[in-house]
């Protein structure tokens, strides 16, 4: 009842414009609204569509996002704040062109137990600062070149939205590249276990996208975590080897720069290590 009666509150103060443009974007499910659609949608001015976008979401239809891009508030949303129900259609809108990997991937795949509250996103498109709050939401943004957008995948958020997510190995090797978006140096190791010890493991595929990057230090910790929880074989081995950069960089690069250096692999252990 109460939910009903907030639904013809805000309706009772549309106008029959904005009720067109209400409509037109709930049918098309779209995450986003910005002017440059309702421009196109009612072949309007940027000026007028800027206006009619401001008056909806003071009306409390409209979630305003940030400076010219919005959302659409469901009827019965008790606040436009708690009206996002799914962050990751919203980041393949806000973020475009990207893809989700991090831990919000190894959620997907069933690599982590864990629950983080924010959503990970590479992407091709510049950002001011890695860690953003949207609509109430929190994003982790790594920023990398078009050409890096590679090894992922289409599947369903949970409310049914299809969206890119990294693959089982390109999420491996996303969290040894950052391990930041692993939940840090400890975690990722335990991701980088739970693959290869279950039905997505392909250590070739890893090597491929690893050559794919042509980060050195990717090499070190890949090669230092296979062997640490798998028996490789001498051949991959050598392989991986051969990419590594030279001098030694560090397992967690938020962690300190001391601990036991792995010549083997020119990487410094600076967090303890569980054994395989």
């Amino acid at each position: 009842m109460q939910s009903d009666a907030i639904t013809l509150a805000r309706s009772a103060g549309l106008s029959r414009q904005e009720r067109e443009i209400m409509d037109a974007f709930a049918a098309d499910q779209r995450a986003t609204v910005s002017a440059r659609d309702v421009m196109a949608a009612l072949s309007m001015e940027r000026a007028n569509a800027q206006r009619v976008l401001s008056r909806l979401a003071r009306k409390g239809w409209l979630l305003r996002l940030r400076k010219g891009t919005y959302s659409l508030v469901p009827l019965g949303a008790p606040a436009p704040e708690a009206s996002i129900e799914d962050p990751w259609p919203l980041a393949m809108a806000l973020f475009a062109p990207c893809y989700l990997s991090g831990w919000t991937a190894a959620e997907h795949w069933d690599l982590t137990e864990q629950i983080f509250n924010a959503t990970v996103v590479v992407t091709a498109k510049p950002q001011r600062a890695q860690e953003q709050r949207i609509g109430g939401l929190r994003f982790l943004c790594r920023t990398v070149s078009e050409s890096a957008l590679f090894g992922t995948t289409r599947v369903r958020s949970s409310t049914g939205a299809r969206v890119t997510m990294a693959d089982p190995h390109r999420l491996v090797i996303d969290v040894l590249a950052a391990p930041a978006l692993g939940g840090g140096g400890r975690h990722t190791l335990d991701v980088v276990r739970a693959y290869l010890r279950g039905k997505h493991c392909d250590l070739n595929k890893l090597l491929e996208y690893a050559e794919r990057t042509g980060k050195g230090m990717v090499f070190k910790r890949l090669g230092f975590a296979v062997e640490q929880f798998s028996a490789p074989p001498a051949e991959w081995i050598a392989r991986c080897r051969q990419g590594m950069s030279a001098g030694v960089s560090l397992l967690d690069p938020s962690g300190p720069k001391r601990g036991r250096i792995i010549t083997r692999w020119r990487l410094r252990l600076n967090q303890p290590i569980e054994d395989a």
